[in-house]
């Protein structure tokens, strides 16, 4: 299980956006290949949502703060909507976690979350609350946005960066493979995904700090 490190002049963006393991102790990243941590957990409209209830469809799930700069530049330059809306078009459940912990950056109740999801215009099936982390603990994930990818079968076929320019900078997301979206597009052709495993860039994921 790893990080990615940023650029220092990324790291100049400020101490939220560094890209860093979290102090805490969580799972392993799951083994590509090996069944998808099962999850259930409630949306912003108070639907509950099971993995287990998913068999049969390919899923995304994708971790979230809307208050880190390297979200913000997918949502602003609108790569992750698109996403979310071809993802569906074709089927994919996509599964946006909210896994930041209460009092954190990126924490918010269901009502926060359905207006971040309509003035930015944003396509997912779902926003889950998770503010205790636990999806985010059992995926491994250490940043947002942390990207899986699990088909039809409930197998783990991809995890990782979004794409492949570890920046902040929108200017960078056109020259950059789009690595979720290549996986989607290798998953639903019934081919094995040839980059299943990259490095994440992003926010260090806001884990729920540890009593004292």
């Amino acid at each position: 299980m790893s990080s990615f490190i940023v650029p220092r002049r990324t790291l100049l963006l400020g101490s939220a956006a560094a890209a860093v393991m979290p102090a805490i102790a969580f799972a392993d990243s799951p083994d590509i290949g090996k069944p998808a941590p099962l999850f259930t957990a409630v949306d912003s409209n108070g639907k509950t949502w099971s993995l287990a209830d998913l068999k049969g469809k390919v899923v995304v799930i994708e971790t979230t703060n809307d208050g880190c700069p390297y979200v913000r530049k997918h949502y602003s330059a609108r790569n992750m909507q698109d996403q979310q809306r071809e993802a569906a078009g074709q089927g994919v459940v996509w599964l946006t976690s909210a896994s930041s912990a209460k009092g954190e950056q990126g924490y918010v109740t269901a009502a926060q979350a359905n207006d971040l999801t309509k003035s930015r215009d944003a396509a997912p099936a779902a926003v889950l609350l998770d503010p205790q982390s636990k999806i985010a603990r059992a995926y491994g994930a250490t940043v947002t946005p942390h990207m899986y990818v699990i088909d039809a079968n409930g197998t783990l076929v991809y995890k990782g960066g979004i794409d492949s320019i570890p920046s902040a900078d929108v200017a960078d997301i056109p020259k950059a493979k789009q690595y979720v979206r290549v996986a989607l597009r290798e998953v639903l052709a019934g081919r094995q995904v040839a980059e299943a495993s990259t490095r994440p860039y992003g926010c260090t994921l806001k884990y729920p700090r540890a009593s004292s």
